[in-house]
């Protein structure tokens, strides 16, 4: 009977070893960076970096209803004109100091370990084109497309040499050496002109595809 219950709790911690590394193994091959959790917010104590003009407008709140991962999502609002602009962002550098909210810090990431940045879209079937931007250590944008051409939640994993550097436009403090430099700090959603609707964005990643 000691030998039986031996043999099952000998088992039972082969099994659990197993699971740890494998859930150990898919710890290691992606990173949260931010699923938005807490208080989203503009103004002088803005959470979220985001505004537009030439007639575009742009609103940023949290949802709770529609979300893919934790309590809620982000919700943009937004009505993209021809000759407009808009942002929205999350990471670190920015004029809104609160939008530093990352689950980890640039600087503590070690970016070696990944080539991919990962999100979900919830999408309105707009027909309009998203822009992804990246922000490098040298302040130079880079730029990715994705079309809404989709209802629901979607799962985007854009290889991080698939973004290219941004020609329309770039900071003055921008290094502008087209290279991606790391640590990459900033992570940045515009809807292009011309359309409008609302759209959510969850759960962003550093994945290893």
């Amino acid at each position: 009977m000691k030998k039986t219950v031996r043999s099952i709790l000998f088992f039972l911690f082969t099994v659990y070893c197993l699971v740890s590394a494998v859930c150990y193994a898919q710890d290691e091959s992606e990173l949260l960076l931010d699923d938005f959790e807490g208080i989203i917010s503009g103004g002088q104590l803005a959470t979220v970096d985001f505004g537009s003009g030439g007639g575009s407008s742009l609103e940023a709140a949290s949802s709770k209803e529609i979300k893919y991962h934790g309590q809620q999502a982000l919700e943009v609002s937004f009505d993209a004109v021809s000759g407009g602009y808009m942002w929205i962002a999350r990471g670190y550098g920015l004029d809104a100091k609160n939008a530093a909210s990352w689950l980890i810090e640039p600087k503590d990431i070690d970016f070696t370990k990944y080539n991919a940045i990962a999100f979900y879209v919830y999408g309105a079937n707009t027909g309009i084109k998203v822009a992804v931007d990246l922000v490098d250590s040298g302040s130079e944008y880079w730029r990715v497309l994705i079309d809404d051409n989709f209802t629901g939640w979607k799962e985007f994993v854009i290889l991080l040499s698939d973004f290219f550097v941004r020609g329309d436009w770039q900071p003055q403090s921008a290094d502008k050496n087209a290279e991606l430099n790391f640590p990459i700090r900033v992570f940045q959603f515009e809807p292009l002109p011309a359309g409008k609707g609302k759209l959510y964005f969850d759960y962003v990643r550093l994945v290893k595809k």
